[in-house]
């Protein structure tokens, strides 16, 4: 009888690495080339951006492109406009989310139940959230928010109410009013996957024993939804901190000017000083980053608990 020696154990071992490696590229060479487009089409306009960032480079008046440094991140400490934008993100992103996802929230808990025209009302609810940013903050200014025609002064009115001028009057919350319209529907969909998920014999066990709706829920199921919870303030931050089109079409910036919009204004918008609007976005794409990886640890940390369950 043949005997096996450690030498053969470890030849073995590693050819069983080697098939393994081979196999691990054989399954990723098809996706190099959707890999280098994502690099090509992303990365490389990052890295002309942090070029520019570290450099004076004004069109109007044209100038020639000369180094400068950190001089444009040094300003973002001085800048008042810049701090006042920043503030305005913060304020924006913050509100809108936790609203949208307190709202998305109470529907969820609604639709979670057995009503007639079920489907026909998810889609129905679903709706906003597949609007252009660009229609629904035109159709909000325009049509609803208006102190003329609008629908919302319309109501004030019934009731004895003088007509408002919300969006000269209060920018920033116009802007979140739209958004939350518009977001409550994904964070409705994040909740409803996680109340849906939820083991029916445990909710079943709970009612047996006498627990009450409000026990079932703050002790049994808001646990549960904490991971779809945080899924949903991480990935509305993560799209919410870039808001323009709504800033844009329904203030033209005045008042309610975020980050995002500063950087428009200079730059394309007439500041025409790319140096420092590249600078500026920079820290947008950071902060951005950071929050997105957080979302994706906690995507991950779901998507395991599903597995092991």
């Amino acid at each position: 009888m043949a005997t096996t020696t450690p030498t053969d154990v470890i030849d073995r071992s590693e050819e069983i690495r080697r098939i393994q490696r081979k196999e691990k590229w054989r399954r990723r060479i098809p996706l190099l080339p959707a890999l280098l487009f994502t690099i090509v089409v992303t990365q490389i306009p990052f890295l002309f951006s942090l070029y520019y960032s570290v450099t004076e480079w004004t069109i109007r008046p044209a100038r020639p492109r000369t180094f400068n440094g950190l001089s444009n991140y040094a300003e973002l400490v001085t800048n008042k406009f810049f701090r006042d934008a920043l503030l305005t993100s913060v304020l924006m992103t913050v509100s809108s989310v936790l609203l949208s996802l307190l709202v998305g929230t109470g529907l969820a808990l609604l639709l979670d139940r057995k009503v007639f025209g079920q489907g026909f009302l998810r889609t129905l609810l679903i709706t906003p959230f597949l609007i252009m940013p660009v229609v629904a903050s035109q159709v909000w200014s325009s049509q609803m928010l208006s102190r003329t025609f609008g629908v919302v002064n319309w109501l004030l009115e019934t009731v004895g109410v003088d007509r408002i001028e919300f969006v000269s009057r209060y920018p920033l919350w116009s802007i979140v009013l739209v958004l939350v319209w518009q977001w409550s529907p994904f964070m409705m969909l994040i909740v409803l996957a996680g109340l849906q998920g939820q083991d029916a014999s445990v909710l079943e066990a709970a009612r047996v024993d006498g627990a009450t709706s409000r026990g079932i829920f703050f002790q049994i199921t808001l646990p549960q939804l904490r991971p779809y919870l945080e899924l949903g303030l991480l990935l509305g931050s993560i799209y919410l901190i870039q808001v323009f089109d709504h800033v844009e079409v329904m203030t033209g910036g005045r008042g309610a000017a975020n980050v995002p919009y500063f950087v428009y204004q200079r730059s394309i918008g007439g500041g025409w000083s790319f140096g420092q609007a590249s600078a500026f976005s920079i820290v947008v794409v950071v902060f951005s980053i950071i929050i997105a990886t957080f979302g994706l640890r906690v995507l991950s940390g779901l998507l395991e608990g599903e597995e092991a369950a």
